[in-house]
């Protein structure tokens, strides 16, 4: 299964108040698996960030000058999550930001492209009830380093929480690998060939003493002997010489 782990910066906290993204990432699973593959970009949201939201991600207007704007990579990110489950922390803030960019640029909603969202916060509050349950908490919880997160940063922050993620859903593993298991003893199987394998012929007394199980079989089960009726069938074996 293809899974996403997703994280933005933003300039503020409502996007309805004309805030924009300034930061994008994304790690890709696969079958619980990290790939290599990621989706990382800096964004011009051509305004200013409020003075709480840089005190978190310390991304100033000048360095995000130059970067590109959300719609020059909206098609590459949507390339990048389509069909796949996302896994964001506190989900709708994110996914409220992401559906805004989209919606200035007349696309589809963020349901349109992925095939579901899954949020961490919700997960972790079922999981832990009554406790923090932001990121720094559930790497504390979770035995995850965390000591290069100084500052929010979107591709460190998705790194992380795919991590929290795997280990909060760890029991989903066995069954993975007991799938995972059974297709490579059915592979094993299949892959055998029978040239390889030693045929052993039974005896002329070892014939004999499976023709008399087979009778007393069928005198026992009013003549319902499979074994001897496949044979009385199967008129081209002969016994052995």
């Amino acid at each position: 299964m293809r899974q996403i782990v997703l994280d933005t910066e933003t300039t503020g906290l409502e996007y309805k108040h004309g805030h924009r993204i300034v930061e994008i990432a994304a790690v890709e699973l696969s079958n619980r698996q990290f790939t290599g593959n990621y989706f990382h970009y800096y964004l011009n949201p051509e305004r200013n960030s409020d003075e709480g939201a840089l005190q978190v991600h310390g991304l100033t207007t000048e360095f995000l000058q130059d970067k590109p704007k959300f719609h020059e990579i909206a098609k590459e990110f949507l390339s990048f999550i389509n069909d796949a489950e996302l896994i964001i922390h506190n989900a709708p803030f994110d996914v409220g930001f992401l559906n805004h960019e989209l919606n200035l640029i007349n696309l589809q909603a963020l349901n349109s492209y992925c095939l579901l969202v899954t949020d961490t916060l919700k997960l972790a509050k079922d999981l832990h009830p009554g406790k923090r349950n932001n990121l720094d908490a559930l790497c504390e919880r979770y035995n995850i380093d965390n000591s290069k997160r100084t500052l929010h940063g979107a591709l460190l922050d998705a790194e992380l929480l795919a991590e929290v993620y795997l280990a909060m859903t760890r029991g989903q593993e066995s069954l993975l690998i007991e799938l995972e298991h059974t297709e490579f003893i059915q592979y094993s199987i299949h892959s055998l060939s029978i040239r390889n394998l030693r045929i052993i012929e039974a005896t002329v007394e070892e014939y004999a003493q499976h023709l008399m199980i087979l009778e007393n079989i069928a005198r026992e089960s009013s003549n319902k002997c499979l074994w001897k009726k496949l044979e009385t069938e199967n008129s081209t074996d002969s016994p052995p010489s």
